[in-house]
């Protein structure tokens, strides 16, 4: 799934402007411009359209978690992860505060059925055994889940 799909889907589920997206990307530690912010969330069929860069993604994610959950200034900031639908995936879960029965319930909801142990995979690190990778049909179906959850 590329980048720009997965910012307008949280700025959706969550109802914000731009303006609160660049707020996130900047607390995550990462820098961007309305301008840059409004060319991002649109689609790629219009003009204007840029595609996010992965270093900018992973600010952002950063930046959703210390906004849904807080900043603990006691520990050391969070990685940049370059993100991948799967750590595009764990870092919702962090910054929601979900659970494994939450993520199944939001893909029942969607129409996707998966197993507690299926799920797993997504979780673990790349190079584990039971490692696996999270495909685009598989966020899109979580993130359609999760917004129904939040916008209702």
């Amino acid at each position: 799934m590329i980048n720009n799909d997965v910012i307008r889907s949280v700025r959706y589920m969550l109802n914000i402007s731009e303006f609160k997206l660049v707020d996130i990307v900047k607390l995550g530690g990462g820098n961007a411009t309305q301008a840059e912010m409004n060319a991002y969330i649109k689609k790629e069929d219009e003009p204007g359209f840029i595609e996010c860069p992965q270093n900018l993604m992973a600010h952002f994610l950063n930046g959703l978690i210390y906004l849904k959950r807080g900043r603990d200034e006691t520990r050391p900031a969070m990685p940049l992860e370059l993100p991948t639908n799967n750590v595009v995936l764990k870092k919702l879960r962090v910054a929601f505060e979900l659970k494994d029965e939450d993520i199944i319930d939001f893909l029942k909801r969607a129409g996707f059925n998966v197993s507690k142990t299926e799920l797993s995979a997504f979780f673990r690190k790349q190079g584990h055994i039971n490692y696996r990778i999270c495909g685009d049909q598989f966020l899109r179906n979580f993130l359609k889940g999760l917004t129904e959850k939040i916008r209702s």
